[in-house]
């Protein structure tokens, strides 16, 4: 969902460890193939932004600064996105009508599904089945994020002299980076878990069609925290030992039930998930599973969600598609980056 368009965008992904930017230049029309022009990651202090609210606004317009101005990133139209419980997206049913129609009515529709006042939001739509569902009604996809919320995210862009054109949702610009990197089979059920710093996002789809969204307020801090109070370490020694990297000689092993004890936790809300997606359609079982963000990166995840969901698991490689230029970008740094920078490939990717 758009909450603005335009061209040429730079897909600037604001999140609570790091800000992720990415610029593409599409090599085909049908958005299938793109290169890689800029890549850029700043880390951020865990206080600067909390729960995905922005606690230090200088903090982040500094770290967006530097972020255009060490890769000397020259385009200031940026997209984008938001996410957490101040967005809200729903797929309702409606009696079939013109889009002239729905843009007249939909604000009252939606205050039957949005638990905030409808005055206090950025709302948008889409019709998924533009000719009817043949029984005189039609599927419409409603977003609705809190203004107060999207002015936060505008407000650090444009003291940084940049000029926000589209805030998109997380979930649809991961979306879009899995759609434009893997062949997705309409047989089959998909889920999309990104597990950020703060929040995890799951979206379910079936082939490129999303059936099912949530956020989650919990993700790959909770892995940290857990061994700064366990082991009595600072944040960037907890960072390295939940990669399952030695630091200072400290046994790895001391650190593994705290990762499994984490991970159990993560595993339970997401099978919550998976069992409501269940419940609520009619598809059985999830045939696939993408995993991004930074806490994808914990050790053995991958293979811990394989098991318990019996499901092939792969972490997301959102410049699987995308060419670059290896004397401009290392490889190992795409590398290294690729888990984070799926939403940022995703608002790039955003055009009008």
């Amino acid at each position: 969902m758009l909450f603005g368009k335009s061209k040429g965008l730079v897909g600037l992904d604001i999140g609570s460890s790091a800000i992720k930017l990415v610029e593409l230049k599409p090599l085909s029309k049908d958005g299938r193939n793109w290169k890689l022009v800029n890549l850029g990651y700043i880390p951020l202090s865990p206080e600067a932004i909390v729960d995905g609210s922005i606690m230090d606004s200088t903090m982040v317009v500094d770290a967006i600064t530097r972020v255009f101005a060490e890769n000397r990133v020259k385009p200031g139209e940026v997209a984008i996105a938001v996410s957490g419980h101040s967005v809200i997206i729903k797929k309702i049913t409606m009696a079939f009508m013109s889009e002239e129609e729905l843009a007249e009515s939909i604000h009252w529709e939606a205050e039957s599904y949005i638990p905030f006042d409808i005055d206090d939001v950025n709302l948008d739509w889409q019709i998924l089945n533009p000719m009817g569902r043949g029984d005189g009604n039609m599927d419409v996809l409603l977003v609705a994020a809190k203004k107060e919320k999207v002015s936060e995210y505008v407000s650090v862009v444009q003291q940084a002299g940049k000029n926000p054109v589209v805030v998109d949702v997380d979930s649809f610009a991961l979306q879009n980076a899995l759609t434009a990197n893997y062949q997705l089979s309409d047989l089959q059920i998909t889920a999309l878990i990104n597990i950020g710093a703060s929040v995890m996002n799951i979206n379910i789809l079936q082939g490129e069609n999303t059936l099912f969204w949530r956020d989650i307020s919990m993700g790959g801090n909770m892995y940290t925290d857990a061994i700064q109070k366990e082991l009595g370490v600072d944040f960037e020694t907890a960072e390295i030992l939940k990669r399952g990297e030695s630091v200072d000689g400290m046994s790895f092993e001391r650190v593994t039930p705290i990762l499994k004890s984490v991970t159990n936790d993560l595993g339970i809300e997401i099978q919550k998930t998976f069992d409501f997606f269940k419940a609520t359609t009619s598809s059985e079982r999830i045939n696939r599973i993408f995993i991004s963000g930074g806490g994808s990166r914990t050790l053995n995840l991958d293979t811990y969600l394989a098991e318990r969901f019996e499901a092939p698991v792969e972490i997301l490689n959102p410049f699987q598609n995308i060419s670059f230029n290896e004397k401009q970008f290392n490889p190992q740094t795409i590398n290294d980056l690729r888990a984070s920078c799926a939403i940022a490939v995703g608002l790039a990717m955003r055009k009008g």
